[in-house]
């Protein structure tokens, strides 16, 4: 039996992991980079150790640090979570080597699934039909649009389309060098890209006594940078044949390499519904809940009960119920090229309704860093039909307090409420198609113009300072009136507007907004009816509609939760600051992260043509290339490989080339 179970990973996955021990009276053990000392994993933890350092490559990446750990605190046994070492074989044998309990496959049958490449070549062997394999190294044009994949790993890191010939040599060297700082292997391989395919895959559960399950289908298609965002069980649209033939195709692939504990069969399927496979997870995915909620099933549970020895239920799975949907919140701005965003994570709560479930690694106060995925957390729906758990998860998320850093919070409950994901028709090109409309501003200024206004008004109850029993609490019948903090201080005459100034973030409208402070209270120049105003919470009546606002004032940043969505606002002084404007041509850092390499050559007096690559930064685990604005002349270049940066630090400079003819006065 598991009496102490290290889990080798870190954030949202050691939380979900502790928790099943928690219910099993299993102790944990938590480990943590310097980054991560004050995580949420490591303080819901019975144990945690240190791996010095930051990065990945030196923390959650040296298996060797992850074995000592667990033997220093006196585990029995190693969950790898997901990411980080969770498919690598070496590292199940060490832990297996060091008389330890692996809770995972055999470090064979890692071994076999964890090279794409070769887990491709196990299952045509197997008869499972799979997309044919390209060479990079003799593609033609005719085999274009291709897709590079990492052989070492998944979730997104080092994949790239290829759709010209003469972006190949730049995306193979990009690709793995991603690879490589992911997985510690740059390893790459090519296959057609199918377009508007559907990401499909099979949940399986094995034993070490020949029992195998296929917990159902997921449908994994909406995804950015080939990272899933929207998941959910079962695959909707599909012909029970083509089920059961993935269903059939899963359970091979699981026999086929003597599989035990909890994975993963991948497969492509097209437009016509023909399936691919794509790759096998020898570990727990990060969807796995959706799986969870359809079949009442706890997949942690299971992995340790199999790790320990016990069979599966001779009388199989229980039947599917219902329909879940998942989204992931990530920290970055899709309107600007899914852009990471560090920070304080102020406040992250979700209404508690029956059938939502959050899982989370973050809690409010918690530093978002540049080192790791910027996953916040997952939000679960699960409801009797696939309408009411996509509309349960929209409205959540919509009302759901996510103060901080800027989130995809938006982004996923207007793709929870397109009308391509509605009718059922997800595939993996939706946001190559949708994002502009999906990010789009709100045509009605309104709302946000609202928002605004309820922030003001909460500042000018705050600085009033009124006691709360002063002030109406609700819309209806009662007269609303703020008390002065010195009464002897007013008069009988009106008053002069104030006004307050907000930017909208992260789009950057501004709001400028004017009201008067009378006897009778607050009141806007704009005609709305003020019933209630505090520093927490404001109630506005404008045109007949009472709309409740709660406020959050973070110093100079306002969060404003209304009715139908969420604003961030920066407080703006009456006037603005001249020296906040950049020289022109400078490239700014757009996220705190490590300058990894330059444009080959590139050095200062340079002519750089417009759109071109000049610099790659790293952060949170993803390359982002610094394009040149205009084409001219790199007049300065402080950026360097190995540079730690911060949002907005000067990389380059770039002085514009004028036209023939241009007026340079």
């Amino acid at each position: 039996m598991i009496s102490t179970l290290l889990v080798a990973n870190r954030a949202e996955i050691a939380c979900r992991i502790f928790r099943t021990c928690r219910a099993l009276g299993i102790a944990t053990v938590a480990v943590y980079s310097d980054a991560d000392a004050g995580a949420l994993h490591v303080r819901e933890a019975d144990t945690a150790v240190r791996l010095p350092g930051a990065a990945p490559a030196d923390t959650y990446l040296r298996g060797d640090l992850l074995v000592r750990a667990a033997l220093s605190a006196g585990a029995d046994a190693v969950h790898p979570g997901y990411g980080f070492l969770s498919e690598n074989a070496g590292f199940a044998r060490a832990v297996q080597d060091a008389g330890l309990l692996w809770v995972g496959p055999p470090a064979k049958a890692v071994e076999l699934m964890a090279s794409k490449t070769r887990a491709k070549q196990l299952m045509a062997a197997a008869g499972v039909p799979l997309l044919a394999p390209v060479d990079p190294a003799r593609a033609r044009a005719e085999d274009l649009p291709l897709l590079l994949k990492a052989a070492a790993g998944g979730g997104g890191r080092g994949m790239r389309i290829v759709r010209e010939m003469g972006e190949l040599g730049r995306e193979l060297t990009a690709a793995a060098a991603e690879a490589a700082a992911a997985f510690g292997d740059g390893e790459v391989f090519a296959e057609p890209y199918v377009e508007r395919a559907r990401h499909v895959e099979v949940q399986i559960m094995a034993d070490a006594h020949g029992g195998v399950w296929a917990l159902g289908t997921r449908d994994c298609s909406l995804q950015r940078r080939h990272q899933k965002v929207i998941e959910e069980a079962p695959a909707p649209g599909l012909d029970e044949e083509v089920r059961t033939r993935l269903r059939e195709a899963a359970l091979d692939a699981a026999r086929a390499v003597g599989y035990r504990g909890a994975g993963t069969v991948e497969f492509l399927v097209t437009a016509d519904q023909r399936a691919y496979f794509l790759e096998m997870n020898t570990r727990l995915q990060v969807e796995h809940p959706v799986t969870e909620a359809v079949y009442g099933l706890d997949l942690v549970a299971y992995q340790l009960r199999i790790a320990e020895g016990e069979p599966l239920p001779a009388a199989g799975p229980p039947p599917p119920r219902g329909h879940a949907v998942e989204a992931r919140l990530y920290a970055e701005d899709p309107a600007r090229d899914w852009q990471p965003h560090t920070g304080e994570l102020l406040a992250l709560d979700l209404p508690e309704e029956p059938g939502l479930r959050l899982d989370t690694g973050y809690s409010g106060g918690d530093a978002i860093g540049v080192h790791y995925d910027p996953m916040l957390a997952k939000v679960i729906a699960h409801a009797p039909t696939r309408t009411e758990a996509v509309r349960l998860l929209a409205r959540a998320l919509e009302r759901a307090r996510v103060h901080g850093p800027v989130t995809n919070r938006d982004l996923l409950v207007r793709s929870l409420r397109h009308p391509d994901f509605l009718a059922a028709r997800p595939d993996t090109g939706f946001y190559d198609r949708h994002l502009d409309t999906l990010t789009a501003p709100d045509t009605d200024p309104a709302p946000a113009r609202r928002a605004a206004l309820a922030a003001a008004l909460a500042d000018a109850a705050a600085r009033q300072g009124a006691p709360e029993h002063d002030r109406a609490t609700g819309p209806a019948g009662h007269r609303t009136r703020l008390l002065p903090a010195r009464l002897g201080a007013w008069r009988n005459v009106p008053s002069q507007p104030r006004t307050k100034r907000y930017r909208e973030e992260p789009g950057g409208t501004e709001h400028t907004i004017a009201y008067r402070t009378t006897r009778d209270g607050l009141v806007p120049e704009t005609g709305e009816r003020v019933l209630a105003a505090r520093p927490g919470q404001v109630l506005l009546e404008a045109d007949g509609v009472t709309r409740r606002y709660e406020v959050a004032a973070y110093r100079d940043r306002v969060h404003v939760d209304g009715p139908t969505g969420a604003y961030t606002f920066t407080a703006l002084p009456r006037f603005t600051d001249p020296t906040e404007q950049a020289a022109p041509g400078s490239l700014l850092a757009p996220m705190p992260g490590t300058v990894v390499r330059l444009a080959d050559g590139l050095a200062a007096g340079d002519e750089v043509e417009t759109g071109q690559p000049l610099i790659w930064l790293e952060a949170m685990k993803m390359e982002h290339r610094v394009l040149a604005p205009a084409r001219g002349t790199l007049t300065a270049l402080h950026a360097a490989p190995g540079l730690q940066v911060e949002v907005g630090a000067l990389l380059a400079v770039v002085t514009q080339t004028r036209e023939a003819g241009e007026d340079r006065s």
